[in-house]
């Protein structure tokens, strides 16, 4: 269960620096959006999300090139990055969240493994990137990538 009361942290965090949110998400299909704005005053804050699940939009909407997936998969760090970086251009935010992984239950030949995610942070400044493994359930591997992402926001801006 997403910790609100954190999403509250960020969101309160962020409006005192006067920047702005936004994602894009892929594996959790929307759940770091809809937590943000689960709370009071996230307009102060949130500019909005693309939820590109399928390949193809990753390309269309988050500015993936075919030849970054080819290469490293769509499941990686790069995906992730550029998925943020872009998403700051198309959300017109300061800080954009980003997240790629595979939830389960299968996995593809060549494929990330089960509970494998990549998420990343971008800002003016930079990159900030993270891999996790997690052996959780698809819908716990889901909350657990938000709630991750939430207590790095929490570290990175709340002072």
């Amino acid at each position: 269960m997403i910790d609100l009361q954190k999403a509250a942290r960020v969101i309160k965090a962020l409006s005192s620096k006067h920047l702005t949110l936004g994602s894009v998400e892929s594996l959790t299909g929307g759940l770091f959006a809809s937590s943000i704005c689960s709370v009071a005053g996230a307009s102060t804050v949130f500019r909005g999300s693309l939820v590109t699940y399928a390949t193809d939009l990753k390309t269309k909407l988050d500015g993936v090139s075919r030849d970054t997936i080819r290469e490293f998969g769509l499941v990686s760090k790069e995906v992730a990055d550029s998925m943020a970086i872009h998403g700051r251009e198309v959300l017109n935010a300061d800080v954009v969240v980003s997240f790629t992984g595979n939830a389960g239950p299968t996995k593809e030949a060549g494929a990330a493994p089960v509970g494998r995610v990549n998420m990343a942070i971008a800002t003016a400044y930079g990159v900030v990137e993270m891999e996790q493994d997690f052996t959780l359930s698809r819908n716990e591997i889901r909350e657990a990538c938000v709630d991750v992402m939430l207590d790095r926001l929490i570290a990175i801006f709340e002072n």
